[in-house]
């Protein structure tokens, strides 16, 4: 199998996906009348789940609107900054890895305000800002550098621009609409929240907002 970002992913994110997902069932335990929005994300993230939810799932591209999934789940296009949805239309507002692609914190905390105006609770995931690798390139303490220098370094030095196999994402528009977080920005972005720590090696590698 050729070596590639995804990859390394499928060898990774099974493990820290299903601790994720036994979190997000334990504090929520959603049932078949629960309405769920996942900004940003999948049908296949939520078909194998134990679960019955109404799930809307909502991206900025076209959604999938295939016939071979379930009619619990509805598809709009739309954005997480400006949702298109009444408040409160919500019991959980989720997503998952979407929050750090909004390139300004400004734009983090609209998306913020919108997920906490239309849901009456919310789980938000994204990377952890100090964790030494940074998730998107697979580099080791680049992304604390320089912006300027980062853009120099990532398509020679990281994972991501050396194993090009399977990937077809323009890593310079990748570069450009990434800001990682803090736990105290993210704390900021969702006042009244829980963050959550998630831990690899003793270091908080993922953070998660909890309401």
């Amino acid at each position: 199998m050729p070596v590639g970002i995804y990859s390394f992913y499928r060898l990774l994110q099974p493990r820290f996906r299903e601790k994720r997902t036994r979190l997000f069932l334990e504090t929520f335990t959603p049932n078949a009348t629960t309405r769920i929005l996942d900004v940003g994300g999948n049908v296949y993230d939520w078909r194998e789940l134990p679960i019955e939810s109404r799930i809307t799932v909502l991206n900025v591209a076209p959604t999938d609107s295939s016939t071979a999934y379930s009619d619990r789940f509805d598809y709009v296009q739309g954005d997480g900054r400006n949702l298109p949805f009444a408040d409160q239309s919500f019991d959980i507002v989720y997503a998952n890895s979407v929050i750090e692609h909004l390139r300004t914190f400004d734009d983090q905390r609209r998306f913020g305000t919108e997920a906490l105006r239309v849901g009456r609770r919310v789980f938000i995931q994204t990377p952890n800002r100090w964790f030494p690798v940074e998730p998107h390139f697979v580099t080791l303490f680049v992304h604390y550098l320089p912006k300027s220098v980062q853009r120099l370094v990532l398509p020679r030095l990281s994972f991501r621009g050396l194993f090009r196999s399977g990937d077809d994402v323009n890593l310079k528009a990748l570069f450009d609409e990434l800001r990682l977080l803090s736990a105290r920005e993210l704390g900021a972005i969702f006042p009244g929240c829980r963050v959550h720590r998630e831990r690899m090696l003793g270091l908080t590698k993922s953070l998660i907002a909890i309401r």
